[in-house]
């Protein structure tokens, strides 16, 4: 469908779906904000939490699809699969070791942060607020090499990384909802 639009109707079609990205955003926040209160101290139970986070993730991936431009459409197909690959391998084999699901975790912390930071710069001129993502995806870099150490053995760091995986998602689709909106008023008055 998108093919037989121009490059103004597809912006034009994107920015009115700003308002999808603010509920997905605050429902990641929520997630967060539950998954920080729950006491997870079993294998499986992290595994099935990491694994619904990261289908979860592979949806909002294939929505964003249809706001991006042709470039950046492969993108976020590859992020999509890639992530629920992933949470199926996650719900799969729940009892698989801390490492794996370590390793998991650090992979996509990795991917999520280098796409933030190309996003930002990429988004540098129209948005004002770029910073801000380049700031979370350096974060999620830190926090993706941070998962790779040593501290698989502790089942409350994993739900933490769980935690702040689903914040960081939360945070960046509001980024995108604010700039989708502002996308749109800026078509309105060129209009």
């Amino acid at each position: 469908m998108n093919e037989m639009l121009g490059p103004r109707e597809i912006l034009e079609e994107a920015a009115d779906r700003w308002w999808i990205f603010l509920a997905t955003g605050i429902a990641w926040l929520v997630f967060a904000l539950l998954v920080f209160q729950w006491d997870y101290t079993t294998v499986y139970a992290i595994s099935i939490l990491f694994g619904i986070v990261a289908l979860v993730a592979g949806m909002n991936e294939f929505i964003a699809i249809s706001y991006s431009t042709t470039g950046w459409k492969w993108v976020h197909g590859l992020l999509g699969v890639l992530f629920v690959l992933v949470g199926i391998y996650a719900l799969w084999n729940p009892y698989d070791t801390f490492a794996t699901l370590a390793a998991l975790v650090g992979v996509f912390l990795l991917i999520k942060g280098i796409f933030d930071i190309s996003a930002a710069f990429i988004t540098k001129d129209e948005f004002e607020l770029w910073w801000m993502q380049l700031v979370i995806g350096l974060i999620e870099i830190l926090l993706a090499f941070w998962v790779a150490g040593d501290f698989k053995e502790k089942a409350i760091l994993l739900v933490i990384y769980v935690g702040i995986i689903a914040l960081a998602r939360g945070i960046t689709e509001i980024f995108v909802a604010f700039k989708l909106k502002g996308l749109r008023r800026r078509l309105a008055a060129s209009a």
